[in-house]
């Protein structure tokens, strides 16, 4: 599998990348499908976004904008769902993990029957994919109202682990200590975004104080040297989302993103898709993307796409 993934990348043959095994570990489950799917599906042109969004809520107010209208209820997100596991199989993701909050769960109307919809979907488009679901906290959320749902929703060991997302700076991290606490008692695997607008500092702090297992992004650690090390040495995985960051003008471009220098630093990455029903590149395309620039050889990516094959909660 290497030989045809270090060739294809060699002869920029985007087809022959999206027939090797991959992962796709941070991955926003409403927003893990392709344009095109939607566009096919609603009969409607969705013009990818042309240039970088100024903030996070720049970058929601253009998905609600030009994919959530065209998909209205629970039919419509289901739909991004499906386009989900869809994606997985079109680009040889043989492992996934998608991240759900406790509204979508809501919006379905129970936790029993959220896992029953989503295990159906993927039965059906991604059955060879190995599935991690993800429950995801917004950094805004608050933390009582979390705390009551907890044993609920953990109580059918269908969650693998768990994130906060959204606004980095909404509270501090240590606030959740108690629900990572909860979640580390139920076995989930823990993860965070954190590094992605913050600091290296943000980085180290989040994972001593939640005892994270993985970092979503996490770029921001490329600034120290002693972070980075401390990173390698205790095996923390980043999950980088290289098409993201510069989305969110994090990072200028393909060819000066830090994930070379944080996996110089021996830590392990992966590398992801986030949102790519935003920013409209598959993970087949952010490797050749990562090569093109000649950030990284072949034989790095292939290092890196191993990582992630050998994921599991």
């Amino acid at each position: 599998m290497k030989d045809i993934f270090c060739q294809a990348l060699y002869y920029n043959s985007i087809d022959d990348l999206r027939k090797v095994s991959k992962s796709d570990l941070h991955n926003h489950g409403g927003r893990g499908g392709s344009i095109e799917y939607i566009q096919t599906w609603a009969n409607v042109r969705i013009q990818p976004p042309e240039k970088p969004f100024a903030s996070l809520d720049q970058m929601q107010e253009w998905f609600e904008l030009h994919v959530k209208t065209h998909c209205i209820g629970i039919q419509g997100y289901l739909k991004r769902i499906e386009a989900a596991f869809f994606q997985a199989q079109k680009d040889h993701i043989k492992v996934l993990s998608l991240s759900f909050g406790i509204g979508e769960i809501d919006a379905i109307g129970c936790m029993k029957l959220f896992s029953e919809t989503v295990n159906a979907l993927h039965q059906r488009y991604a059955p060879e994919t190995k599935f991690y679901p993800e429950l995801t906290i917004g950094r805004e959320s608050n933390i009582d109202i979390v705390l009551a749902r907890l044993d609920e929703i953990f109580s059918y060991a269908w969650f693998k682990s768990i994130d906060i997302c959204n606004n980095e700076f909404a509270q501090p991290i240590t606030n959740f200590k108690q629900i990572y606490k909860r979640a580390k008692e139920a076995g989930l695997r823990l993860k965070a975004h954190v590094g992605e607008f913050g600091s290296a500092e943000d980085v180290m702090e989040a994972v001593e104080e939640l005892e994270l297992n993985e970092v979503h992004h996490g770029i921001a650690a490329a600034h120290s040297t002693q972070i980075m090390r401390w990173l390698a040495d205790h095996k923390i995985q980043l999950n980088i989302c290289p098409t993201s960051n510069i989305m969110l003008n994090q990072v200028a471009n393909y060819k000066y993103h830090p994930i070379k220098r944080l996996f110089d630093y021996g830590i392990p990455v992966t590398i992801n898709t986030d949102d790519l029903l935003i920013f409209n590149k598959d993970i087949s395309q952010e490797y050749l993307n990562l090569y093109n620039c000649n950030l990284m050889t072949a034989e790095e990516l292939d290092i890196i796409r191993e990582t992630g094959l050998n994921y599991s909660c």
